[in-house]
């Protein structure tokens, strides 16, 4: 998924200079980025289940590899629009390549050891990095084209997004989950601590890609962005704080909890996916197998997003949005309910109705919002801390009903989803006028 910054500016915004500016490459090697924080997001999907089984964790417990990645987002997202603003927009992509790359080496050591508390400070770092990375790099995709496209262009990114998202589980399964299958398992410590260290390699391989690829956009050319950038390339800094104005914003603050609700409900289905698919009666798989299969979800969310970025163009953003809600919340209860293919297939499909339904509450929630657009923007990039707090909820649950009744809750927060798309993304006709 991707994060709104919480310095961008409207989306009217253009890059400066006089004569028409071929966007393509920029926005080519932004999209770029789109995939990477995908795969390094998703593979927390094959982690969980991979250290639930290394130190023996609850699902409470499980959840708090996606608690310490997503808090890095609440924590990290304002912190973050002060270092860009000081930085700015390209040496900050690059400072948050950098940051992630530190992170994956500090799986290293903490599969040495091996011990869960540092894995979790590894998450941490990357989603530090990431954070900085997607704080910096979304503010483009409003301004590289027309700005009644904005939504559309954003749902197109965020498909090559997806693309990360459904390459990781293949990855993981094969690079984490099948060098366990192919140790032989056993007990003990020695066991225990051949298991932790299937992630040392594929964590070491992300490291080096991730300093290629801040060595790339370090060379590239991107295009400045007026009202944000001096000529020189430096951002410009605002002496006004956040007034708090943004709040009285119906459809902003309503779209927070939109937000929300959503990462955390998309996070919470993504994360137990793996256990979910080895329940017996679902369909009773090991975790190799199992992997393999959450790529179908987050690949229908990468079909989904290329589908909606033209649907976009024909159809009201907020029909469409609770249109998509609706079969979400339907397709998760009946996973919650039923079983065999029917409870594995339903919940599989939750991530096509999932696809666009991030960008485009975004987009409904700064509608309008004029100058307010920044503040409004840091207040949806701090609401990604759902995906923190829910999987743990759901977690919860699962430890105290089974992990397949605790999809209800998802599936209650997708019925929220329904009410804004229909309802609650509306701006008053009063508030339009700022």
């Amino acid at each position: 998924m991707a994060i709104p910054s919480p310095t961008a500016a409207p989306p009217a915004s253009r890059a400066t200079g006089t004569a028409p500016t071929d966007y393509r490459p920029a926005f080519v090697a932004v999209t770029g980025l789109f995939f990477i924080w995908g795969f390094l997001t998703c593979l927390n999907d094959i982690l969980i289940p991979h250290l639930k089984g290394v130190f023996d964790l609850d699902y409470v417990r499980a959840a708090l590899v996606q608690f310490t990645f997503f808090g890095a987002y609440f924590l990290l997202a304002l912190p973050s629009g002060w270092i860009i603003r000081r930085l700015g927009y390209k040496r900050g992509i690059v400072t948050g390549l950098v940051t992630a790359g530190i992170g994956a080496l500090l799986f290293y050591p903490a599969a040495a050891v091996p011990s869960f508390p540092l894995f979790l400070l590894a998450l941490f770092v990357l989603a530090s990095g990431i954070t900085l990375l997607q704080v910096a790099a979304n503010p483009y995709v409003t301004v590289l084209g027309a700005p009644e496209t904005a939504s559309s262009r954003l749902t197109l990114t965020q498909a090559f997004n997806s693309l990360g998202t459904t390459v990781a589980p293949l990855v993981g399964s094969a690079l984490i989950l099948g060098a366990v299958t192919r140790a032989g398992g056993g007990d003990g410590a020695a066991a225990r601590l051949a298991e932790a260290r299937a992630v040392q390699v594929p964590y070491i391989g992300l490291a080096i890609a991730l300093f290629v690829v801040a060595g790339f956009m370090a060379m590239f050319k991107l295009p400045r962005i007026s009202q944000i950038e001096s000529a020189t390339g430096d951002t410009v800094v605002s002496d006004h704080l956040p007034t708090g104005r943004a709040w009285h914003r119906r459809h902003l603050a309503l779209g927070v909890i939109g937000i929300f609700v959503y990462v955390g409900a998309e996070v919470s289905i993504g994360s137990f996916l793996v256990n979910f698919f080895g329940l017996p009666n679902v369909a009773g798989m090991d975790a190799e197998r199992a992997a393999r299969y959450v790529s179908f979800y987050w690949g229908g969310a990468m079909v989904g997003r290329f589908i909606g970025s033209v649907l976009l163009r024909r159809v009201s953003p907020g029909k469409l949005l609770g249109t998509f809600a609706v079969g979400a919340a339907l397709l998760t209860a009946l996973a919650a309910v039923s079983s065999g293919p029917l409870a594995m297939w339903a919940v599989i499909a939750v991530g096509l109705c999932n696809s666009i339904m991030f960008p485009t509450i975004f987009a409904l929630a700064i509608d309008g919002l004029g100058p307010l657009t920044g503040e409004g923007s840091s207040l949806l990039v701090m609401a990604i801390v759902g995906g923190a707090l829910i999987p743990v909820a759901v977690g919860a649950l699962a430890d105290g009903m089974g992990l397949q009744l605790s999809m209800l809750l998802p599936a209650l927060c997708y019925l929220y989803i329904v009410f804004y798309g229909y309802s609650g993304s509306r701006p008053r006709v009063a508030e339009r006028r700022i």
